[in-house]
């Protein structure tokens, strides 16, 4: 068996390699992370082994994921978290480790399902025409069932001390993302706020400088996840979240248009809302939208082409409904030199914000010899 000063003096060594202190060729790292992996499973007993053995092996996991070797990669990174679950009942800080062992490995699982800007590929889940697969969407339920695992073990630490706080609203971040990958839009939107409110707490403390800008940048963050999700919310959704108290104030005038855009009438949303009618008229006059839409049409050989512009283009509107928008773009392209006439196919997909998914899409119709003009979905 190694001798512990050994060991240790050899994950000092990674340390600084790790870090960048210490220069060191690709194939000397692999070399030197394998060794003191192999050197830190000879101390099975030493709970500071065992906690550095979780972390040296999700140094090794993402050196694989680097190499584009997912597979090897997860398996490492599920190794190096049962051996940072057993250290962590040896120590808070241990504990705070494996924590965070467990919202890292949901980051990497769910990887596919979000963007280069880790916004969600699929935010309406199975609705969408090109969901995630079902490989894809049993690692997104793994990813936010280990961060809601995370959730717990950072609720179970002293709440006094600021790390283990902020650790616990980093978490429910990251259990919102994770929600929202998978489709859980509402889910998602109470978490954040809940994460938001921590948050600001932590803000106010005032533990420093350094604390402090973590705490704007969460806040940055969430704000701007709060306003993507808020537009794929159903009105109900909304309307539950403000009878929560889940809906932050600031987002009222969002919620409102939201609600517009999706057909509703001022009176109702006010009343379900409960907000004064002139607050909802004065939102929908200031706060605008932005309708992107595009006109297809379909060629001989069957593909779709999307036209120019203005077919192919965007604006502001203000209280107006998303079949307000459509149904007038639908007359234009009927009579503009553009249409491909009566045995022609062409459809118009119009959304909030940005294009996507037709399934997405807030206004969507479809006409040809097979499908006719008629009511628009």
């Amino acid at each position: 068996m190694v001798q512990r000063e050994a060991v240790l003096r050899l994950d000092d060594q990674w340390a600084r390699v790790r870090s960048g202190a210490a220069h060191t060729e690709p194939a000397e790292c692999e070399r030197l992370l394998d060794e003191l992996i192999g050197a830190l499973r000879t101390r099975s007993d030493d709970p500071d082994c065992i906690a550095l053995l979780g972390l040296r092996l999700a140094d090794r996991a993402a050196l694989r994921f680097a190499e584009g070797d997912r597979t090897t990669a997860l398996a490492t990174i599920e190794e190096g978290l049962r051996s940072s679950e057993r250290a962590a009942a040896y120590s808070p800080e241990f504990t705070r480790w494996y924590a965070r062992g467990l919202i890292n490995h949901g980051v990497w699982l769910a990887w596919p399902l979000s963007d280069e800007d880790r916004l969600p590929r699929h935010p309406l889940g199975r609705a969408a025409t090109e969901g995630p697969s079902a490989v894809e969407r049993a690692a997104g339920e793994r990813a936010r069932d280990l961060t809601r695992t995370a959730v717990g073990v950072w609720a179970g630490l002293d709440q006094k001390d600021p790390v283990n706080r902020r650790g616990l609203a980093q978490a429910k971040v990251f259990l919102g993302d994770r929600l929202a990958e998978l489709g859980s839009t509402e889910d998602a939107v109470a978490w954040a706020v809940d994460a938001e409110s921590d948050f600001r707490q932590l803000l106010l403390a005032g533990h420093g400088p350094e604390e402090s800008e973590e705490a704007e940048e969460a806040l940055d963050h969430i704000g701007r996840q709060l306003e993507l999700r808020l537009r794929f919310l159903a009105f109900d959704s909304l309307v539950s979240l403000r009878a929560e108290r889940l809906l932050p104030e600031r987002l009222l005038p969002q919620a409102v248009v939201a609600a517009r855009v999706q057909g509703f009438e001022e009176s109702e949303i006010a009343a379900r809302l409960r907000l004064g009618a002139e607050q909802v008229r004065t939102m929908l006059e200031v706060t605008p939208w932005l309708a992107v839409w595009r006109v297809e049409v379909r060629g001989p050989d069957g593909t779709w082409n999307v036209l120019e512009h203005p077919w192919h283009s965007a604006t502001e509107v203000r209280n107006r409904t998303a079949r307000d928008v459509g149904a007038e773009l639908v007359r234009g392209f009927a009579d503009s030199a553009d249409h491909p006439g009566d045995g022609g196919h062409w459809r118009v997909l119009l959304w909030w914000h940005a294009a996507g998914d037709p399934a997405g899409a807030r206004f969507r119709l479809a006409s040809g010899p097979d499908a006719p003009v008629g009511t628009p979905s």
